[in-house]
């Protein structure tokens, strides 16, 4: 018997998708990142007369139905579930012959917008309608993708604050890698939510100014929405069918710290170490990896508590928050920067921090333009309510 360990299986994206603030699909996504555009804009999709923070970054729902195709179901549908469709629809259009084994992805709210209708009614002696407890459940968003597009496979939901959406993606990844699946569909969406979003701003969490990650004049987030979903395959299948290949997996973190409920440790240990994990699997030491794109919320904690983690383990890499161009979109957030830092690498360039004027931190902060830069691996963080930590390690693939 041949007692040799077997190596680990080698993790491609062979296609994705994404719908988010910065635009419809990878194309729009990109001129986006490349003009450093601000997409965080005036509230609109609820009240926000008597809230603190009036911005979010918004996806247009003119456009968002007609890009899943209007009829009557659709129209019943919850926004989470077009944005899921329409982010689905570029990557299937990409790899028409992706079958996914399994999808598994993260989510926070769901469709929290209908739980907030269901409570509503139940107040007003109306009674409720059966639309508002069918669209509740939070997978009900992936499984009318799944529906839409002939999809009849199991689905994994993740939930686990705002590092669900990079759990997801290193869930798969790790799934591939040990060989128990070939092909998984992975990622992640969340929709702006009342209730959420009501909630950010009573903890003072969200700001009434602008987004400004790491700049010392930081004074809070704003949330956003979007979906991302990446075709992973294990690569010697994606060769071998002649799939397209946009660039590997190559390392994931992941670490609890246990500090606070909504605090992260001031120490940076909880972030550091979903780092070094990464690193470690990726068999890569700090001074290979060319771009960090940061967990970066621009809170006061948030930032203090990455940034003394990156400085303590990279030094001087070029580290940006694309949360300044497009809001925080929780469990969402680490699959839409997934796709930012795969751009990045694709194109070779460093998506810009906007907003950004001075620093108290000693990061090298790609200031409010993208550069142009030569590097072959980029790493991505989320972290996220109750020390939740994680991160993913991308390589450029050389063909």
């Amino acid at each position: 018997m041949n007692s040799a360990k077997q190596d680990p299986h080698r993790v491609a994206v062979v296609a994705a998708g994404i719908v988010s603030p910065l635009g419809f699909g990878l194309t729009e996504t990109l001129q986006s990142l490349r003009q450093a555009r601000d997409c965080v804009t005036p509230v609109t999709v609820f009240p926000v007369d008597k809230t603190r923070c009036k911005t979010a970054g918004q996806i247009d729902d003119e456009q968002l139905l007609t890009k899943a195709q209007r009829c009557r179901r659709a129209r019943r549908l919850h926004r989470a579930s077009h944005m899921v469709i329409t982010a689905l629809a570029e990557l299937l259009e990409d790899a028409p012959g992706f079958p996914p084994e399994i999808v598994i992805v993260g989510t926070t709210s769901g469709g929290m917008s209908f739980g907030e209708n269901f409570y509503r009614t139940l107040g007003n002696g109306n009674g409720c309608s059966a639309a508002l407890i069918a669209n509740y459940p939070p997978q009900k968003q992936i499984v009318d993708a799944m529906e839409k597009f002939g999809m009849n496979v199991p689905a994994e939901v993740i939930a686990n604050a705002c590092a669900s959406g990079t759990n997801a993606i290193g869930h798969a990844f790790n799934a591939i890698r040990a060989g128990r699946y070939q092909r998984i569909l992975a990622g992640g969406y969340d929709a702006l939510s009342e209730l959420v979003f009501v909630g950010f701003d009573s903890l003072q969490a969200a700001t009434p100014e602008k987004c400004r990650p790491f700049d010392s004049n930081r004074s809070g987030m704003v949330l956003g929405e979007g979906a991302a979903l990446f075709a992973l395959e294990e690569l010697e299948s994606a060769r071998s069918r002649g799939a397209e290949i946009l660039g590997e997996i190559i390392g994931y973190g992941i670490s609890t710290d246990n500090h606070h409920l909504t605090q992260p440790n001031p120490d940076g240990s909880g972030p550091r170490r979903a780092m070094e994990q990464a690193l470690a699997q990726a068999k890569l030491t700090p001074d290979q990896v060319g771009y960090i794109n940061a967990h970066g919320t621009a809170t006061i904690l948030n930032d203090s508590a990455e940034g003394k983690a990156i400085m303590e383990l990279f030094g001087d890499v070029p580290v940006s928050s694309t949360k300044s161009m497009m809001g925080h979109s929780l469990g969402a957030a680490g699959a839409i920067e997934a796709a930012v830092t795969l751009l990045a690498l694709q194109y070779q360039f460093l998506p810009p921090n906007i907003n950004f004027r001075e620093s108290d931190l000693s990061l090298n902060v790609v200031a409010n333009e993208a550069h142009e830069a030569q590097f072959n691996c980029a790493v991505s963080n989320s972290f996220g309510f109750g020390g939740t930590n994680a991160t993913i390690v991308f390589r450029k693939f050389a063909r």
